[in-house]
């Protein structure tokens, strides 16, 4: 599935569909940069994403705060559970540096995507 098709079918759901970047959120990406950006939701992806197991799984991943959580609740990708049912990717078993690659570019396009419609 292309990032274009995964964010065209996210759209569908009412849930996914609900989450949008704020002007607050918009004046923190223009303080820190896209590039900055990216860098936290590298490192949120690895740290609490990426592992095989995940003590908290479900609950790990804020729903405000900052652009990049928001962006992996839009795009199913806040837990293990929901990478499982909107991306079958097994739980169990640590995410590839490539599965990693993947999910931080479907984030980041999800925030360009808001943050283009808000500026």
């Amino acid at each position: 599935m292309t990032i274009n098709e995964a964010l065209d079918k996210l759209k569908l759901s009412k849930f996914r569909s609900s989450f949008h970047l704020t002007k607050r959120d918009v004046e923190y990406i223009n303080q820190k940069g896209i590039d900055t950006i990216e860098s936290h939701a590298r490192d949120f992806v690895k740290k609490r994403l990426a592992p095989a197991y995940i003590e908290n799984d479900g609950s790990q991943t804020p729903t405000k705060g900052h652009p990049v959580f928001k962006a992996q609740h839009a795009c199913a990708c806040c837990c293990r559970s929901c990478l499982h049912k909107w991306y079958k990717v097994p739980k169990g078993i640590e995410l590839t540096e490539i599965q990693q690659e993947k999910i931080v570019k479907l984030l980041i396009q999800w925030i360009k995507n808001q943050y283009n419609n808000l500026i």
